[in-house]
């Protein structure tokens, strides 16, 4: 069966802090090692009310420190935000501290609005065209060539795993290009996934990295007891999701009973369409969609969010996950349809 793996933004619920945002996200974590998960990755975001994982590689140590044997790494470093060379002795030193557990997974998009973007860098506002140089020089300073002289302390020689994230074909096509693993962002912009993942796997090129194609996609995951209940714990993240497109984020929500008295008929067709990756209801429900997902669209590793109000009911979904995914490596039936 393939890995399923963990996207968490350290989510920031009404009536809670930073600080329990955190605990949830170690919580989690250990759990989510516990139960065989593959990876645990967080996202950078900035100017977010409801997200407290800006500081991505400050997050990543104290997860890393709280764990023992599980990946953990970034989904992503938005790279647009950040001088290579500073991301290289960043991970660089995660990878000394942590050895043999940091990926790096990074993003073309600033994750925040331009006048943020612009306070990130201080300087002038770079745009995302400097993309593939950045991901080379950063290559180059792993490697221990560094780049005009430069080199990463610590960071030079070591094996720190970079990704390519993305929802478009440019991401899918440089990550072909230069034999990187790529992470598709479904969970949230699924419209050019089918396009991304034969892109990528038919031009992709081997490295020293990668000698075949590995494609992740993103998956939310809301799982409970009944299918009543995993579907009213997304009227959270869909709650999220209108906010931001009606420009006002903010904390996460409570769940819900319906969002019919919220979102006109447009907005609802939008929000749905965008988390339409997704796995919701009863253990038996997420098994069905899960299965008939990886039939679909052939993933080599499935990375699974779940931007849940209630810690417990979070921790829940995560764990009915594992337990449909350890189903699914003993079902005949579902090793026969995979290795097709």
């Amino acid at each position: 069966m393939i890995p399923f793996s963990v996207l968490d933004l350290s989510s920031i619920v009404e009536g809670a802090t930073a600080s329990d945002a955190f605990r949830n996200s170690v919580d989690l974590a250990q759990h989510a090692e516990r139960w065989g998960y593959q990876r645990y990755w967080l996202a950078e975001h900035h100017n977010m009310p409801g997200i407290a994982s800006a500081a991505t590689a400050v997050v990543i140590g104290h997860v890393a420190g709280a764990t023992s044997t599980i990946r953990v790494g970034s989904g992503g470093i938005m790279l647009p935000n950040h001088a290579p060379l500073v991301v290289a002795e960043q991970f660089g030193t995660l990878a000394s501290l942590y050895p043999g557990r940091i990926d790096l997974g990074l993003g073309r998009a600033p994750g925040t609005d331009q006048h943020t973007a612009r306070a990130l860098r201080r300087a002038a506002f770079d745009t995302a065209d400097t993309f593939p140089q950045d991901v080379v020089d950063l290559k180059a300073y792993f490697s221990g060539r560094g780049v005009s002289g430069v080199q990463a302390v610590p960071g030079s020689g070591l094996d720190v795993p970079i990704w390519l994230l993305g929802s478009s074909l440019f991401s899918a096509s440089l990550a072909a290009e230069l034999g990187l693993p790529f992470a598709f962002a479904s969970h949230f912009a699924p419209d050019l996934m089918e396009r991304a993942i034969d892109l990528y796997r038919s031009r992709f090129t081997p490295s020293n990295q990668l000698a075949k194609p590995h494609v992740m996609l993103g998956v939310n995951v809301f799982a409970a007891d009944t299918d009543a209940e995993g579907e009213r714990l997304m009227t959270s993240i869909q709650q999220q999701f209108y906010q931001l497109r009606r420009g006002t984020p903010g904390r996460l929500r409570p769940p819900i009973d319906s969002m019919d008295h919220i979102w006109n008929e447009l907005e609802a067709a939008s929000i749905r369409r965008a988390l339409s990756c997704a796995f919701v209801g009863s253990k038996q429900t997420v098994r069905d969609q899960a299965q008939a997902f990886i039939e679909q669209h052939r993933p080599d590793e499935l990375m699974l969010t779940s931007m849940t109000y209630d810690h417990a009911a979070r921790l829940r979904s995560f764990e009915i996950a594992a337990e449909v995914r350890d189903e699914l490596a003993a079902s005949p039936k579902s090793e026969k349809s995979l290795s097709v």
